[in-house]
């Protein structure tokens, strides 16, 4: 060993010592806590909100937007749709239950995705705002695309379980749920102190 390795503390790299004469660093795979990779896992989620919340929002702005969509009959409406995969669905009376008025069913599911796309953006209720977008995948999985064989070309499933990490989750960074829970933890602080 060295003169500079005795100096700079005797040991193996991850135990707090050094090998020849550089000091180790300890954490998640030799990066520091603060480092590279532990900025990654808590940003991880991240890609997966803004993708589906921007595809979200632009699906509920999109149905919106399409007259055609929202009528209770016709080529390209939900009414239309409703009726092609009635008997294919896994759960035809949930259709049954769109159908009784399909441009109202239409609204209902224009207006979910947007305000689902909007609090997974945002991070507000982000738990709440995933799982109505598990919920909805779900009901456009065993409706709509129910029918796809094989069963993974339908992407409603994909979207399902894309959700479910967001339900467990949340929104811990870059969201209002976490302002609104550091401002509720200061309140409470000086109630207490």
């Amino acid at each position: 060993m060295r003169h500079a390795d005795r100096m700079a503390g005797s040991g193996t790299a991850g135990s707090g010592g050094s090998v020849h004469g550089v000091s180790s660093v300890s954490g998640i795979g030799g990066q520091q806590p603060g480092g590279i990779r532990a900025t990654a896992a808590r940003y991880a989620l991240l890609p997966l909100r803004i993708f589906l919340g921007v595809t979200f929002v632009y699906a509920g702005i999109d149905k919106l937007t399409d007259s055609a969509f929202l009528s209770d009959s016709g080529t390209g409406s939900i009414g239309e749709l409703m009726r092609q995969v009635r008997d294919s669905s896994a759960l035809p009376w949930m259709v049954d239950q769109a159908l009784k008025d399909p441009t109202a069913f239409g609204y209902a599911m224009a207006y979910g995705e947007l305000a689902v796309g909007l609090g997974i953006l945002v991070g507000l209720l982000s738990r709440l705002a995933a799982f109505g977008g598990a919920l909805i995948s779900l009901s456009l999985w065993l409706t709509v695309s129910w029918q796809s064989d094989p069963y993974y070309y339908g992407n409603d499933l994909a979207y399902l379980m894309a959700w479910l990490p967001l339900v467990l989750a949340g929104a811990p960074y870059l969201s209002l749920d976490v302002v609104i829970s550091r401002r509720r933890r200061r309140q409470g602080s000086q109630l207490f102190t």
